[in-house]
């Protein structure tokens, strides 16, 4: 493959802009939908009555023993293959395919997980090898060899009891040296590479480019990025495609590791004796399969400051696997925003799937059920002041009959609110009080959300009929989102209404159809939940309606028009 030909920007230029994530979305859509609540009522009034991460801390980086250091002399003769090799590396975790042209790898199967097809996951993009390269190509960021060390016939030296392989390439100027080192029982493994000109080092980068992971999952490579971790700021910072649609996007510092991943797995080099780490994000428009339509593959370029040797890891992003091979590496699994939720949220779905159903799909099912158990004091003191915010109506709409006809900026507009917040403070109603079920499940929602996204143990998870529940049900009629429809319209009949405007009240009843929209397309993990949440809310309303009898509020006072008032 020849050398790319994009020019490498400096350190730090900034990025081509950034994208809003789905977490933003969906709180976005939330915030809509209480606005709506809010606000339909003086909008949509009748002519006669209108009633008023923590991150985990970084940790010293801890690998194997690094592979022996050698400094190669200036080369004195030739060392190359005289034809192409291909060498099989199987392990307990996964069987790689290398190549002795350039040195790379053209397969790295996980046998432990399965792609969308039912096969062992393949994390390299062949189809697009022809126009990036294989992994672990070179690229040269400063002065470039004179032949192309991506092309060239690297003699090899399997080494390790077929563990290992040492590749190396010389023309009598320029030596180029690629070691791997795997292990039998471990995700993690070991790569040196080493070139120079003349007796002179030269840096490289090694490169991952056309994306990462699960190629079959639909739009996959919207979930692919390249990740570092700065141990200074104890933060994970990722890249998209997006950011490096202008050219190469090029960040450098003393990360503890750096890669690139999708939402489920990752590829990320840590460096030896804690060295710097030059990342360079690509933008590659490639096809994820042989004949699918080009989009924007993430690329990696990684190197470090000095030769460029790494403990590697290419492997599932599972918080129990990644702990055992290096603590720094749980940085990886990023919970978001509402990590404080969403972590402890994944913690109790686990523990309650090993210690009791063994289903994950059963799992959420209690969990949501224990949730609103917990959140059921809340929800009750709702409900209460939801019921008597009914029985208030006829008296707001003699409210509002006495000021019918003024426009918003009439100062007594002012005084007809008044004194519909002085009725409320008088029979102890919360106008707000009516919203809190549906603000307290927003922070579980979208925590939940994130840990269908990101905690490997979801995927592939199977539920009754649905084979996995980190993505929508495989049906020509989606079974859940239709059956969260129905609950959310019998949720919402049962629900005392806050306003006699039979308007509005139709408007009310449009909410489950806007939800149904949103959750159709989303995991069927994220739906079950919400289902669940509506068939625990159905049982706690009847138990409501039987145990809470309506309160008793004095009939309105006759309308009497005030002097001056408009006729």
């Amino acid at each position: 493959m020849a050398e790319p030909t994009q020019n490498i920007p400096a350190p730090g230029e900034p990025s081509g802009g950034t994208e809003f994530s789905m977490e933003l979305r969906l709180l976005v859509a939330f915030l809509l939908m209480m606005a709506v609540l809010f606000l339909t009522p003086y909008f949509f009034r009748p002519p006669a009555h209108a009633p008023a991460g923590r991150q985990e801390a970084a940790q010293p980086v801890r690998t194997a023993p690094a592979l022996p250091v050698t400094t190669p002399p200036a080369p004195q003769g030739q060392i190359a293959a005289d034809k192409e090799e291909s060498l099989w590396i199987d392990t307990d975790f996964y069987r790689v395919a290398l190549s002795n042209r350039g040195g790379v790898v053209r397969s790295w199967i996980l046998k432990r997980y399965k792609d969308n097809n039912g096969k062992p996951i393949d994390l390299v993009n062949a189809a697009a090898a022809s126009k990036t390269g294989f992994p672990f190509s070179l690229l040269f960021p400063g002065q470039k060899p004179s032949v192309d060390l991506n092309q060239v016939l690297y003699a090899v030296k399997p080494t390790q009891g077929g563990l290992g392989v040492d590749y190396e390439f010389s023309n009598g100027q320029v030596f180029s040296r690629k070691s791997f080192r795997f292990k039998k029982d471990s995700y993690l493994s070991e790569l040196s590479v080493e070139v120079t000109s003349g007796g002179r080092p030269l840096a490289a980068l090694v490169s991952w480019r056309a994306g990462f992971g699960d190629r079959h999952v639909p739009n996959s490579w919207a979930s692919q990025r390249t990740v570092q971790f700065d141990p200074a700021v104890n933060k994970l910072v990722v890249h998209t495609a997006k950011d490096a649609k202008n050219g190469p996007l090029v960040t450098e510092g003393n990360y503890l590791f750096a890669g690139i991943e999708d939402n489920y797995f990752a590829a990320v080099f840590l460096p030896v004796h804690g060295s710097g780490i030059r990342l360079l994000t690509y933008s590659d428009v490639v096809p994820a399969t042989p004949g699918a339509t080009e989009e924007p593959h993430v690329g990696a370029g990684v190197g470090s400051a000095g030769e460029n040797r790494f403990a590697l890891f290419v492997g599932p992003k599972d918080m129990e696997v990644l702990k055992k091979v290096n603590p720094s590496l749980v940085n990886l699994v990023d919970f978001g925003w509402f990590s404080f939720i969403a972590k402890p949220l994944f913690l109790a779905v686990n523990w309650v799937n090993r210690r009791f159903v063994h289903n994950y799909g059963w799992s959420i099912v209690i969990v949501t059920i224990i949730i609103n158990l917990l959140l059921l004091p809340l929800k009750f003191s709702s409900l209460k002041s939801m019921k008597k915010m009914q029985m208030l109506q006829p008296q707001i709409a003699a409210i509002n009959e006495r000021y019918k006809g003024i426009s918003m900026r009439d100062p007594r507009k002012a005084q007809q609110n008044q004194e519909i917040m002085e009725l409320y403070k008088k029979h102890g109603v919360n106008p707000m009080g009516g919203c809190v079920p549906m603000l307290l499940q927003i922070p579980f929602f979208i925590a939940f959300y994130k840990v269908l996204t990101v905690a490997i143990e979801m995927r592939g998870a199977s539920w009754l009929w649905v084979t996995d529940l980190s993505q929508p049900e495989q049906l020509p009629i989606r079974i859940l989102p239709v059956t969260m429809i129905v609950t959310q319209f019998v949720l919402q009949k049962m629900t005392p209404s806050t306003t006699a405007d039979p308007a509005q009240q139709r408007m009310m009843l449009l909410m489950p159809l806007v939800l149904g929209f949103m959750f159709y397309g989303v995991s069927s993990g994220l739906v079950l939940y919400w289902l669940t949440g509506n068939l625990v809310g159905i049982i706690q309303q009847l138990v409501f309606n039987r145990m809470i009898a309506a309160p008793v509020v004095p009939a309105p006072a006759p309308v009497r028009k005030k002097k001056g008032s408009r006729k």
